[in-house]
């Protein structure tokens, strides 16, 4: 069952998903090589619970961690722990927030120091799609459109998606009706319709879209080890144009400044 938000429960959902959005960017501020990835997770966590929420994903079915943390060919659901980021390293890195009642979940993949020229054009393209998903994210269209706008945006330039895992419904629950897939057909699916709240999360491979679940029964890395890239925004829907939940701004504010320093 899909359950229709208010426009107040809307607005706590933009709360939390801003939050995901700050969080994130607090994390950023450390991302450099020689980090421990556990680091983060405790930034995190703190930065999380000194803005009156939890994290989302602590204790989620026995998840262990605030953050997952995916180095490299993880694609999702990697565990943070003590090895150090190294230069030319890419981290996706994905955190849930619960507050006020909602959810808030947002993923964003940073490049650790510079990394080379066709692991950052993954990821370049791989946030493109996902902006090119909310285009399409609004009422009368289907489910069916997100995903296609996501795969013919990735395909062209001989990437794959991820087909075993899909972004998702978000309110009261962090994982709600409908599923939300990174490939499909125009005008299949489910209708897509105002007070619907959806995160949408390309997860993008390099190479073959075969995936790999690891022996902690969480991480999920590619079958052939090439890299993998994955941006999640929330999106209500709405008439003629989406509204984003979430934010990349803060964290790609703090970028620029990393940059501009470093």
């Amino acid at each position: 069952m899909i359950h229709f938000k208010t426009e107040e429960e809307i607005e706590l959902l933009r709360e939390s998903s801003l939050l995901v959005g700050k969080t994130l960017a607090e994390v950023a501020k450390s991302i450099r090589p020689g980090i421990e990835t556990i680091v983060l997770d405790e930034i995190a966590e703190e930065f999380i619970r000194d803005h009156g929420a939890e994290p989302g994903f602590k204790g989620y079915n026995g998840f262990p961690y605030s953050l997952c943390i995916s180095l490299n060919e993880q694609v999702v659901h990697g565990f943070p722990g003590n090895k150090p980021l190294l230069e030319g390293d890419i981290v996706s890195i994905d955190c849930g927030v619960f507050m006020n009642g909602f959810y808030g979940d947002s993923a964003y993949t940073f490049a650790v120091g510079e990394v080379d020229e066709e692991v950052e054009l993954l990821m370049q393209r791989t946030k493109e799609s996902l902006y090119k998903a909310i285009e399409v994210a609004v009422d009368g269209k289907r489910i069916g459109d997100i995903g296609y706008a996501v795969q013919t945006h990735v395909e062209q330039y001989g990437y794959s998606v991820v087909r075993d895992l899909v972004g998702h419904g978000l309110g009261r629950q962090l994982h709600e009706k409908p599923e939300v897939p990174n490939y499909g057909k125009r005008g299949t699916g489910i209708k897509l319709q105002e007070g619907m709240v959806l995160a949408i999360e390309p997860m993008v491979n390099l190479g073959t879209r075969s995936v790999i679940q690891l022996e902690d029964g969480w991480t999920i890395r590619t079958a052939d080890m090439k890299p993998s890239a994955h941006f999640e925004h929330d999106v209500a829907i709405r008439k003629g144009k989406a509204d984003v939940l979430s934010t990349f701004e803060y964290i790609e504010e703090v970028i620029k400044q990393s940059k501009t320093n470093g």
